[in-house]
């Protein structure tokens, strides 16, 4: 026996293991939070803060040549906003632009991941290709997509000529009828190719037993699609709405570069409005408030999102 041995006592050991027992789960129950701590900061910082300064700034009367020289109106900017007819229109062209891009972008998705999912020669090289619409930078999109538009020398144009479907003068992007559907098909064209490649991962996690059990017992493909695979993209399928809700609030290089807005407002969105108000017409107040219109919505959209998640937990529970 050494020294060292001979000198410890059972006293000893006993208060030095509780100790560092204690100090292991004291640190474990700290860490996570310690990682979140610079990402929280990040977000309270440059989010948080301006998103404070836009909610005071929505309250008062400020302009563009005069930033820090607002005065306090109370609601005044959200009455203005709200009464003006052409801004309840920007909302239902909004509204309507919105479900379309996410109705549009997460169904043309599910039906390519679908198809991507299937075993075929150059299934890789397809699914390298699908996602180069959403690699693309929005302002090339958008100028390719105005370039084939065009009146003059448009593909599009040519083609619709060629079959008997084309606009009187070519005009697409001039035409109020005709400007927010082309907008839209470029929008889902660039969006698409996410929520195709998020849901053909999602596919990826169906068990295959049960597709062939099911197909064993008789169903049919639309049959074993609802019961197997579309239980398991569900979830998958609802994050992806609340996500291209959220960025097709939010587009605007591809709506301003293609139409900004026109014609007589037929593609104004709300955030195409904020920029208008804000410099053009030099009314910081009164952007302000549209912007937090958006921000409602948003948070509608979100908690929304969570309330039927959680219905649908507790329905497939029971």
């Amino acid at each position: 026996m050494t020294v060292v041995e001979q000198t410890r006592t059972p006293g000893t050991v006993s208060r030095s293991g509780p100790r560092r027992r204690r100090s292991a789960a004291l640190g474990s129950r700290w860490t996570p939070y310690l990682f979140l701590a610079p990402a929280t900061l990040f977000i309270l910082v440059f989010q948080g803060v301006p998103l404070l300064q836009e909610v005071y700034l929505s309250f008062t009367r400020t302009t563009l040549l005069n930033p820090t020289g607002g005065q306090w109106v109370g609601l005044d900017n959200y009455e203005a906003i709200f009464g003006d007819p052409d801004f309840r229109r920007t909302l239902l062209t909004t509204l309507g632009y919105v479900i379309a891009c996410v109705v549009c972008s997460v169904g043309l998705g599910l039906g390519v991941a679908l198809l991507l999912n299937k075993g075929f020669r150059g299934r890789g090289l397809a699914r390298a290709l699908v996602t180069i619409p959403w690699a693309a930078p929005g302002i090339a999109v958008a100028l390719i997509a105005t370039w084939m538009l065009n009146a003059q020398y448009g593909i599009v144009n040519r083609f619709l000529d060629a079959v008997g479907l084309g606009v009187p003068g070519g005009a697409i992007l001039d035409s109020p009828r005709y400007a927010l559907p082309a907008v839209l098909a470029t929008t889902i064209w660039q969006l698409f190719p996410f929520t195709s490649v998020v849901l053909l991962s999602a596919l990826q996690a169906v068990p295959q037993d049960l597709n062939e059990a099911a197909i064993v017992d008789g169903a049919g493909r639309w049959a074993t699609f609802r019961a197997v695979t579309w239980q398991v993209l569900k979830p998958t399928v609802g994050l992806l709405a609340v996500l291209m809700t959220i960025w097709s609030l939010r587009r605007f290089e591809l709506i301003w570069l293609m139409t900004k807005g026109g014609p007589v407002g037929a593609t104004r969105t709300l955030v195409i409005d904020l920029y208008s108000q804000a410099f053009d017409s030099k009314k910081l107040g009164a952007a302000a408030a549209i912007g937090m219109v958006g921000v409602v919505i948003s948070l509608v959209v979100i908690i929304g999102s969570r309330l039927v998640a959680r219905a649908v937990e507790k329905e497939d529970v029971r």
